[in-house]
């Protein structure tokens, strides 16, 4: 497997984490015979959790078909690589500023991401122009 792909597993990790990590911490309060109880996700940190899991449910397709696309196009496998680091480290500070409500912040990083999502989609039809 490439770093890339393995990228990929770890950006799927990151958004179950995510929501794991609030139903851990408040293990009593969770019940799981209701898991999608809007009650649990009142206090604001529970509510930010739960906005930051959405949040990697809806870029993690983008993320992996981008990933997928450009390795099967035979683009530059270090620069493929190198994006998608970029783009799960942008990922963990997106959520950890989506926790920590930050907004600012978080729509910078969450703007960035989606470049880097960007670059890597179309990297197969700039590749004849890289210098690589």
């Amino acid at each position: 497997m490439t770093i890339a792909e393995w990228c990929v597993f770890a950006s799927l990790m990151l958004y179950l984490l995510s929501i794991a990590s609030v139903k851990w911490l408040r293990f009593g309060d969770f019940d799981n015979s209701k898991p999608r109880d809007p009650s649990f996700y009142e206090k604001p940190i529970a509510a930010r959790v739960l906005g930051a899991h959405q949040n990697g449910i809806e870029a993690f397709p983008f993320f992996a078909i981008a990933v997928l696309l450009a390795e099967f196009r035979a683009c530059p496998q270090n620069l493929i690589n190198e994006l998608a680091i970029l783009f799960v480290i942008v990922r963990i500070a997106y959520v950890i500023t989506y926790v920590g409500n930050r907004p600012t912040l978080r729509s910078i990083l969450w703007s960035i991401g989606f470049a880097i999502n960007i670059a890597i989609f179309f990297l197969p039809g700039l590749r004849n122009f890289l210098p690589l």
